[in-house]
């Protein structure tokens, strides 16, 4: 008998079960919309409605409630003062999944779960260090050193 049992297990471990799902609420909050299997996004989109129904409150309580369920402080952060303002006058169904198409190994049912509203993607901008990076591989050296160094193998060569 399944009394009060509403959770779908996924075949997995409380563990892994747990860490799948922060890892594709963590997902739908920085890129808006997701590609997974049907049963992974209905099991997912409860437990993301319930955080964003959470996130509009955009209190302290309530930032401390949902940095329970993610992992880092910059995604509750986007939850609350981001994603959370443009679903103010929604009452509910923040997300909706769209069928795409049949996975060819198991032919299990690919979708995307993706936002109703969807913020604002900021590209990141490439980081400067790789730059500075080049910058010393190809620095000129002083034109004293290069002398030494031909003084040197016209000795070598000598000898």
């Amino acid at each position: 008998m399944k009394h009060r049992v509403n959770k779908k297990k996924l075949s997995r471990s409380t563990g892994h079960r747990k860490a799948l799902f922060r890892n594709l609420v963590s997902a739908l909050i920085l890129h808006g919309e997701i590609k997974t299997t049907e049963a992974k996004a209905k099991a997912v989109k409860p437990i993301f409605e319930k955080l964003l129904t959470r996130a509009r409150q955009s209190t302290a309580h309530a930032r401390r409630i949902i940095a329970k369920d993610l992992a880092k402080k910059s995604l509750v952060n986007k939850l609350v003062d981001e994603i959370a303002p443009l679903f103010a006058k929604r009452t509910g169904g923040y997300t909706r999944i769209i069928r795409l198409k049949r996975r060819l190994g198991d032919n299990a049912t690919i979708v995307k779960l993706e936002l109703v509203i969807k913020p604002e993607v900021k590209k990141q901008e490439p980081k400067k260090e790789k730059e500075k990076n080049l910058k010393q591989k190809t620095k000129i050296e002083k034109p004293g050193k290069e002398t030494k160094l031909k003084k040197k193998d016209a000795k070598v060569k000598k000898s």
